[in-house]
């Protein structure tokens, strides 16, 4: 995973929520582009929650990112 593509997933219009899959099993849900955020270099990330906790993670450890399908009315607009 570089560090350009989580960018490019955050700033994407309109945003999907996504999860990071990370290279020990675990996932973390992006819900909204406000819960992630990346370091200025953007090898380091943050994950927050919405209970106010948050992850720390290696870029380097991120082996996917899973896209939801979009939602709303089906018309492509």
């Amino acid at each position: 995973m570089t560090a350009e593509q989580l960018r490019a997933m955050r700033e994407t219009n309109p945003f999907r929520p996504f999860t990071i899959h990370l290279a020990d099993g675990r996932t973390l849900a992006v819900p909204h582009r406000d819960f992630v955020s990346q370091s200025p270099g953007g090898r380091t990330i943050i994950v927050y929650r919405s209970d106010e906790a948050f992850s720390i993670v290696d870029l380097y450890l991120v082996t996917e990112l899973e896209v939801q399908a979009p939602t709303g009315s089906g018309n492509g607009a």
